[in-house]
């Protein structure tokens, strides 16, 4: 028997079926699914069988000995045991073994996992890899007819990441946690990558805090002759109100055109769609990283794209890049396909060129109707970003036009696209034309009105979920594959709320505490060089043993500063935690309003007065609470969001407006039983 092992259930039903001559005989092994033909049988597994941890000894927070922690062995136990005792059965009676799980780091380490299962059961098994971008037809049985050998470097890179990311988290967080007194579910999390990354969003945050604005002024003249326009004074930001005051009074009805100047402006086309731009493209439509992601890889397992993890943004010279866009022919992009196929193919390349999947692209069409409206926002986006590789540039017309007075300069810019090239297939966010009306030089003008518009400078603008990503691919944080999920392990750990992500005061708290007494963990570099060492590894230049003993070192240093300013490091953790329970002031006795808890566990808000102060309100029993920013006109309370896992966030807002709105709904549903019970007794 031939064992083919894929990463998902789903992809192992597929190429069952792309494989076989007829249906794939099912069958249940151990509870588990797996599909038989022509002596080939197909399982498919749930990502990795296996974990690493550390062994149960160490399972105690407040009795482990985190220095010890730092060197412990790290043990690796089976996650699905059903898979597992299925895997080795098959195992024992195949002769031969076909990894075909996604071709990635992650991928590779999953696929060895199972190997490695099935060795203890049958040790001499012949193995060998399939490698494959897209699950259509062609390539599936290209891949089996080509098959390469399983690449232990890469699975050694991947499982570096596992065991790296297991002790610096766990002694990390143990560290920060015990330090502040937050155990339990509402410990806090610290990791290599998670830190440097929450410190972005606080430092940026603090910038916003420390801003002041400054305010200026804009002066406008509405011009009118056939056609009414807007131009502004040439000096555009006045700083001096009397400046821009005295210019103003001077200003008569009318103005001459100074000059007009013609020209013309092109856009290139975007570049291939890799991991970080697909995820920014995403986002900019309203979808998040981690549903992006989601969606992407149900769409690539049902084999209608390529695979979404990549950093490739050149098309390689096999993929027939013709024969996609052929098969949009009878589809609802055939116009944009028709167009295409009637000019050259050529498409832009980008800055990064690997060999291990093309850039994101669509593999074969799908029907809006098969699709779910968000699938099919993220399917059409893919095929718009591919069709706009191969289209030209677009083309805008503009007038720069500037307008005499009194003896000031006023100026206005019009543009109009004449030629939408790419972006009538990429169609987001297209700028508006701005038309001008038809002027000459030296004609004269009337001053409809003029306005000056008093503003103030804007503080930095906090960072979106795409260009998050952008910042940590460009530092080195994280993969292509686990950018996405370090931002989701933020809002989990309600770190951040809102999009783009605000910071909360916990975040405030850890972040300020790592950075004065910890620095290492907040600065990028140092997990940047382990992503490199991790590079090194699948390219076998340096061994997995090698950078794991290398961080436990690096672990071992930054431990040292963290020990050495425990107490500090306590304290500093305890102050800022409780100013992240504050939701403002008492309206009874003026003292701080903060969360607290019952004796028998409830939440609830409490007077920090208490016992001289009884006042209270309730909070709802379960989901983490994020105390923001702004505050209620009426109650000066601060606003609150209740964050529970797989749910959207529940905006309570003032509590005490919560609370009377929660009173006045009960009391209309008193009301409502009384006149029923009355009715009942005529």
């Amino acid at each position: 028997m031939h064992l083919i092992i894929t990463e998902k259930h789903d992809t192992a039903k597929r190429i069952a079926a792309i494989l076989a001559e007829k249906k794939p005989e099912r069958e249940r092994v151990n509870g588990v699914d797996t599909y038989n033909f022509d002596g080939k049988t197909v399982i498919g597994l749930s990502g990795h069988i296996v974990e690493v941890d550390f062994p149960k000894e160490y399972n105690n927070w407040q009795k482990t000995d985190l220095k010890e922690l730092i060197q412990a062995n790290v043990l690796t136990t089976p996650t699905h045991a059903n898979i597992v005792t299925a895997l080795r059965k098959l195992g024992k009676v195949a002769k031969h073994l076909t990894v075909a799980t996604d071709y990635d780091r992650e991928g590779e380490l999953i696929g060895v996992e199972a190997l490695n299962v099935i060795k203890k059961v049958n040790p001499d098994i012949p193995a060998d890899r399939v490698h494959y971008s897209t699950i259509t037809p062609a390539e599936i049985k290209k891949a089996f007819a080509t098959p390469t050998k399983v690449d232990f470097n890469l699975a050694a890179a991947g499982e570096s990441r596992q065991v790296i990311d297991l002790v610096w988290g766990s002694v990390l967080t143990r560290f920060v946690s015990l330090s502040s007194g937050r155990l339990g579910d509402k410990f806090l999390s610290v990791g290599r990558v998670q830190s440097p990354t929450l410190a972005i969003l606080v430092n940026r945050e603090k910038e916003r805090d420390v801003f002041v604005p400054v305010p200026y002024w804009e002066l406008f003249a509405i011009l009118v002759n056939g056609g009414e326009f807007e131009a502004q004074h040439k000096k555009g930001r006045f700083l001096d109100k009397a400046e821009a005051e005295a210019i103003l009074a001077k200003l008569g009805k009318s103005g001459t055109v100074k000059s007009i100047v013609l020209g013309k402006r092109s856009e290139k086309p975007p570049t291939p769609f890799n991991t970080t731009e697909f995820l920014r493209a995403a986002s900019a439509i309203g979808i998040s990283a981690a549903n992006a992601m989601r969606i992407a890889e149900y769409l690539y397992v049902n084999g209608f794209i390529s695979y979404p993890r990549t950093d490739n943004t050149v098309y390689p010279e096999t993929l027939d890049t013709k024969e996609i866009i052929e098969s949009f022919l009878n589809t609802e992009f055939r116009e944009y396909a028709q167009k295409l196929l009637t000019g050259k193919l050529t498409p832009t390349r980008g800055k990064k060129e690997t060999t291990d999947h093309p850039p994101i692209h669509p593999a074969t069409p799908v029907k809006r109707s098969k699709l779910r409206d968000d699938e099919w926002k993220i399917y059409e986006l893919v095929v718009r970003r591919f069709f706009a590789t191969f289209a030209g540039e677009t083309l805008w017309e503009t007038m720069a036009v500037t307008v005499d007075i009194s003896g000031e300069d006023f100026g206005a810019n019009g543009a109009r696209l004449v030629e939408p090239g790419w972006r009538w297939y990429y169609s987001y966010n297209v700028p508006e034309d701005r038309i001008l009306p038809q002027l000459k030089e030296g004609q004269t003008l009337s001053v409809k009105e003029v306005n000056l518009v008093g503003k103030e400078t804007q503080p930095p603008s906090r960072y979106g979920q795409g260009h998050l990503i952008k910042i940590m691919e460009d530092l080195g944080l994280g993969t292509k594959s686990t950018r996405h999920e370090i931002i989701s392990k933020l809002y989990s750990r309600a770190y951040v709320h809102g999009n783009p992500l605000q910071p909360t005061k916990t975040a405030y708290a850890v972040i300020e505490a790592l950075e004065k007494y910890a620095e290492t963990i907040t600065k990028p570099e140092m997990t940047s060089k382990l992503e490199h060492d991790m590079d090194e590894i699948s390219e076998g230049k340096i061994t997995e043993d090698y950078v794991i003993k290398e961080s436990r070192d690096m672990l071992d240093e930054v431990f040292k500063d963290m020990t050495k300013n425990k107490e500090l490091i306590s304290e500093s953790l305890r102050n800022g935690l409780y100013e992240d329970r504050i939701i403002g002031v008492c309206q009874k006795c003026s003292s701080d309003l903060i969360i607290r808890k019952s004796k028998k566990g409830s939440r609830f808000i409490g007077c920090s007065g208490y016992p001289k102060c009884d006042f209270t309100l309730p909070l709802p029993k379960s989901g983490q609470i994020v105390v923001t920013d702004k505050q209620c006109n009426e109650h000066g309370l601060y606003l609150i969001k209740i964050l529970t896992k797989g749910k959207r966030p529940w905006d309570i807002g003032c509590p005490h407006c919560n609370f009377i709105e929660w009173q006045k709904k009960l009391d209309e549903e008193k009301k409502a039983g009384g006149k029923d019970t009355k009715t009942e007794k005529k």
